[in-house]
Parts: structure tokens; sequence; C-alpha cells
């Protein structure tokens, strides 16, 4: 999934900087990568901003990457072709990475819609510090939310390789937290990963 040939990786050398980790102690947090995914209009977005006012409530340091910002600078250059795709959730895996090694608890908003690139953003950030969240919604319901009008414009043609439309869409399977997003509230949904994350902190 990476741009860039073998050879280019093998004149790399992470320099071994004496302060980070360091970072872990000062928060006194267990840093983690929360990466939620979903269809467009499931609640990614609404529930992270949520989830970070909550987090920040305990004390804990946080930060959000969202799929449209990341797409508006970082990504800008990528289009919406399954390579691109792969690359753009690469991106903000390895960025999500960076931040957690200065001990942050990254929150990502992305609907990262193969279960490949998923398991690929895993991989880079560690199994250890991944927590996979399916915010799920019915695309009937996803279709009736529509807050940006992409739905309407994929159905009109004006869209292409819309997710849940004319792309697939790999349901988790086993995802740390499942939020029924049809059933539940923001509030709710929030509740339920901080249960988790509770849980998590009492039994490393």
């Amino acid at each position: 999934m990476s741009y860039f040939p073998d050879s280019t990786q093998q004149n790399l050398h992470r320099f071994a900087f004496s302060q980070l980790g360091a970072e872990h102690e000062r928060m006194k947090q267990k840093p983690m990568v929360i990466w939620m995914t979903g269809i467009s209009a499931s609640g990614k977005s609404t529930i992270a901003d949520a989830l970070d006012i909550a987090l920040a409530q305990q004390g804990r340091f946080t930060c959000i990457i969202d799929g449209d910002s990341v797409r508006g600078g970082l990504c800008r250059d990528l289009g919406f072709s399954e390579g691109d795709r792969d690359e753009n959730i690469r991106r903000v895996a390895e960025v999500a990475r960076l931040m957690l090694d200065t001990g942050l608890i990254v929150i990502v908003a992305l609907i990262s819609p193969s279960s490949a690139s998923r398991h690929y953003a895993r991989s880079i950030i560690g199994n250890e510090h991944f927590v996979e969240v399916h915010v799920d919604a019915p695309l009937e319901t996803a279709e009736q939310r529509d807050p940006k009008g992409l739905y309407k414009k994929a159905r009109s043609g004006l869209i292409k390789h819309f997710t849940g439309i004319d792309a697939h869409y790999d349901v988790p399977v086993f995802p740390e937290v499942h939020l029924n997003t049809q059933a539940l509230s923001v509030k709710e949904s929030v509740v339920t990963i901080l249960e988790w994350i509770a849980r998590r902190d009492d039994h490393p």
C-alpha cells in the first residue's frame, strides 16, 4: 500500500529520541487510537467531537483526525479510487502513530471502507493501541440524515465511487466497540466507548 519503493525505505533510520514515551508518564494516561469507521452520515464526526469533550473532562489529552479535514490538506492530492483510499488510510494511520508516540489519545473519524485497509492501519499503529469502533447506521438511515447532501449527489451520478452506493463497505466483523447509532444517542454512544476504555484501563 506504499507509494514509495522499498529501496527508499532502506536508507531511512529512525532516531531514538530521548523523551519519546516520557510524555506517557506526564500525561498519566494510556495512549491509544480510537478508529471510528462507518458509512457517511453514520455519526462518526459527531460522536468523535462529543467523545473528545468527554475525555477532556476526565483530564485526558486527545486530538481528532477527521476524514474531511485530511482530504482538504494532507491527502488533497488523492482521489477516491481503491488505491487512493488505501493511501489515504495509510497516511492517516502514520500520522496517528506519530501522535500516539507523544502519549495522546487519538480519535480518528474515517469511513475506511475496506477491512484490509483497516487491518493495515492496525498493523501500523499496533494492535495493543488500536481500538476499532464501528459506528453503525443502516444505509436508509444515513441517507435520511444526509447532512452534506452527498447521498443525493451520489444517487444522481454527480459523485462516483461513493461508499454504500457504488462502492462497497466491509462491515467490521470483530470491532472492539459496536455502536448502533439508529438506537443509541450521541451521549449513549460516548458512554459506551468510555466504559470500554475504563475496562481496558482496569485490565491492561
